[in-house]
């Protein structure tokens, strides 16, 4: 029978507890991210009062514009930007991206291309099109793909967002009119089956008349965020519906007056993976358009009780 010296023993259960708790730490490290000083781009995160987010660290020669987007760990930073309003000349998309101590300066990722859209998994980066199409991106191990177009109909997709389930819900005028009369747009779900498309309507309480496009819809589809109340100059506010058993929507309430404070344009909404911060644009013209953060997950659990 084979001896075995006691000090290689050791060594061995001294080399095993010493990988344990190396795992163990990078697993607590990866998973506590979003509780670090570092999170959010290091900025100190709001309370129940929407605040600016991260105004000097995203300024640059236009404005930021549209929906921001975080990987599931929090070390990507995703966000739209813009010349003008309503131009989709001189639009794109930056990103920024932690490496362990710092946040890196914003680099543009593509351009004549908005709303940057993470798939659940992380693997995929979609984008509005000029001609109310989708556009996509591959995560590669330098970074992503150049952008080729996922989706074209002869109906509009706006805000094109997936979900956990597969679907993908959107903005479109669905199968009337005309993809640029924004008028007739619905907030609408989105199936792929092979090559087969299914756009529906998600019907009232949730549509108007009038445009329904700028909504934020959670991973796995309880809730839907929607641009509201819009007036005929597109100023709005942030309202939540919820989906009941029978996947039919509650009707849309208010956020609240200290995010529904004035007559502004509200839209990009979106929320963070983690749950906590809703962030979205706001602004009454271009001179005073930004990125608002606000604390979130208290909110929600409150509207979820007065359902």
């Amino acid at each position: 029978m084979m001896k075995i010296n006691l000090s290689t023993v050791k060594s061995m259960i001294f080399f095993f507890v010493f990988i344990m708790m190396l795992v163990s730490t990078n697993g607590n490290a990866q998973t506590n991210f979003w509780e670090s000083k570092d999170a959010y781009l290091g900025q100190t995160p709001p309370g129940d009062t929407p605040k600016i987010f991260a105004q000097e660290m995203l300024a640059d020669s236009g404005i930021v514009l549209g929906r921001v987007a975080f990987s599931n760990d929090g070390k990507e930073f995703y966000y739209g930007f813009a010349r003008h309003w309503f131009d989709f000349s001189g639009t794109g998309v930056k990103q920024i991206t932690f490496d362990g101590k710092e946040w890196s300066n914003p680099k543009v990722i593509v351009e004549d291309l908005a709303t940057p859209t993470l798939s659940i998994d992380g693997s995929k980066l979609f984008f509005g099109g000029q001609r109310s199409d989708v556009w996509k991106s591959e995560r590669t191990r330098n970074g992503w793909s150049a952008p080729t177009l996922f989706l074209d109909e002869p109906y509009g997709l706006y805000n094109f967002m997936p979900t956990i389930s597969g679907v993908y819900y959107t903005g479109s005028n669905a199968n009337q009119g005309s993809k640029r009369d924004y008028s007739t747009y619905d907030f609408c779900t989105l199936t792929i089956s092979g090559r087969d498309t299914v756009i529906r309507s998600l019907g009232s309480p949730l549509n108007t008349p009038a445009f329904d496009g700028d909504f934020y819809i959670a991973p796995d589809e309880s809730y839907i965020i929607i641009s509201a109340k819009e007036t005929k100059t597109y100023e709005c506010e942030l309202w939540i519906s919820f989906r009941k058993n029978d996947k039919t929507w509650t009707y849309p309430r208010s956020l609240g007056p200290l995010i529904n404070e004035g007559l502004a344009h509200r839209f990009g909404q979106y929320v963070s993976p983690d749950g906590k911060y809703l962030f979205y644009t706001k602004g009454t013209g271009e001179k005073d358009c930004n990125f608002y953060w606000v604390r979130f997950d208290t909110l929600l659990k409150w509207l979820q009780r007065g359902q």
